[in-house]
């Protein structure tokens, strides 16, 4: 690492000793702030969200400052599977169905459409993030899962999206398993360094003009005259406008934000890179995938040839080699060959999950917004809800906004969640086992 890039981490937590972490491209220089600054706009959050809303409002020609805990990608937003994924867990018809006709093929059509927006961002900023499109498998674990999946890609058919159902043996061919019993193709969907894409908005956002301070978590926000002063440790920025997007890391800054969420971990091992016979055997076409189990299952591999699984594991932000065994194991089942490979990477972060699997866009206050909650399926909609954020940010009125703002509400019980969350995780595990 160059001295420069040390100015990044000054004052802040490191990165976990990821795979993304060894192989995404520089970091960009983030000092922390330090005194007082003006802006039009604040950004608390240095992930997608936080990412994509500052360079969005300094594509508008705003002048955001984004200030950012630790360094731009720390948390889920660099943790991640690095999988694109247009849509919600939600299918167009229960969205249509919930919203209406019309405001519902509003919703449909942008959540649709959000791999799209992202693997555009990538293009239109040059971003270096090992990005590939070769489609998003999700793959059914029982019949019943099955049903569910034709019945979602009938429902996104009839929209126009380019998906389509394989049956058993193209599914083991595309995969090279045979432990599913069907899936989806989704060509819309593909694969990123997410570390390397968070640094890269970054880097995009700096170039445009907005100035991004990492090692600086948020204290505060506060009514300052017309408008709000948001304050850290060594400084403070005022502006007429705050955007929020801090997601499974949300702290008390806000009162009842970091409630509207749980945060649960996702665990995530990479293989030492596979040989050039066994690659042109699994996942030869290099599709992603995610599977239908309450505890899923999701892998991939890296440009390098790496296979990089993950799943529901350790509730420790650190966790140690010892706690890999159970994605270890799901690796030997799914490709026998590869029961005795080495590792070389291990790591876990945070995703925001809520009762009803749907993210959310609050209006907070006059002038402060946030959008947080994706459930899993964060990297595109992510980006997406930045551009929206900064779009209410920079004056766009709410009813022009296609995406639904919904008030803020608490998770009931949320300060039970670290003794109930295990007891759901091994219900899950009963329930995967026997539906």
């Amino acid at each position: 690492m160059a001295d420069s890039d040390r100015i990044v981490l000054a004052g802040a937590a490191p990165l976990p000793r990821s795979l993304w972490a060894a192989t995404a491209r520089p970091p960009i220089v983030a000092p922390p702030l330090s005194g007082a600054a003006e802006a039009d706009a604040v950004v608390i959050g240095g992930g997608f969200t936080g990412l994509s809303a500052a360079l969005h409002l300094a594509e508008r020609g705003l002048s955001p400052v984004l200030l950012e805990a630790a360094e731009p990608g720390w948390g889920a937003s660099g943790r991640n599977g690095g999988q694109i994924i247009a849509g919600l867990k939600a299918n167009p018809a229960e969205i249509i169905a919930k919203y209406g006709r019309d405001r519902g093929k509003a919703i449909v059509d942008l959540v649709g459409g959000t791999a799209d927006f992202a693997f555009d961002l990538i293009r239109r900023h040059d971003i270096q993030c090992e990005a590939s499109r070769p489609g998003w498998v999700q793959a059914a674990h029982s019949d019943a899962a099955l049903r569910a999946v034709a019945d979602r890609c009938a429902d996104w058919q009839s929209h126009g999206a380019p998906v389509r159902m394989a049956d058993r043996a193209e599914m083991a061919r595309i995969l090279g398993t045979g432990d599913y019993v069907g899936c989806i193709i989704d060509a819309r969907g593909g694969a990123i360094n997410p570390l390397g894409y968070a640094r890269g908005l970054a880097d995009a956002g700096q170039r445009l003009g907005a100035r991004i301070h990492g090692g600086s978590p948020v204290i505060a926000v506060e009514k300052q005259g017309e408008g709000w002063r948001v304050r850290t440790a060594a400084g403070h920025v005022d502006a007429p406008r705050v955007v929020i997007g801090t997601n499974a890391y949300t702290t008390g800054f806000w009162p009842g934000l970091a409630q509207s969420v749980v945060p649960v971990s996702s665990f995530q091992i990479a293989t030492r890179p596979i040989g050039d016979n066994l690659r042109r055997t699994i996942l030869p076409e290099g599709h992603v995938l995610s599977d239908t189990r309450r505890l899923l299952r999701y892998f991939r591999l890296d440009p390098q040839g790496r296979l990089v699984m993950g799943g529901r594991g350790t509730f420790k932000d650190d966790p140690g080699a010892g706690d890999t065994g159970r994605l270890r194991r799901w690796v030997g089942q799914l490709f026998p060959a590869l029961s005795d490979i080495e590792y070389e990477h291990h790591w876990a972060g945070r995703v925001a999950v809520n009762l009803d699997h749907w993210p959310h866009l609050h209006a907070l206050a006059p002038g402060v917004w946030a959008g947080l909650g994706y459930n899993g399926r964060g990297v595109a909609m992510a980006s997406r809800m930045g551009a929206i954020l900064a779009d209410l940010a920079a004056g766009v009125p709410a009813e022009k906004i296609a995406f639904p703002i919904t008030p803020l509400r608490s998770v009931p019980l949320h300060g039970l969640r670290r003794a109930v969350l295990p007891v759901m995780t091994a219900w899950y595990g009963v329930l995967d086992r026997v539906q």
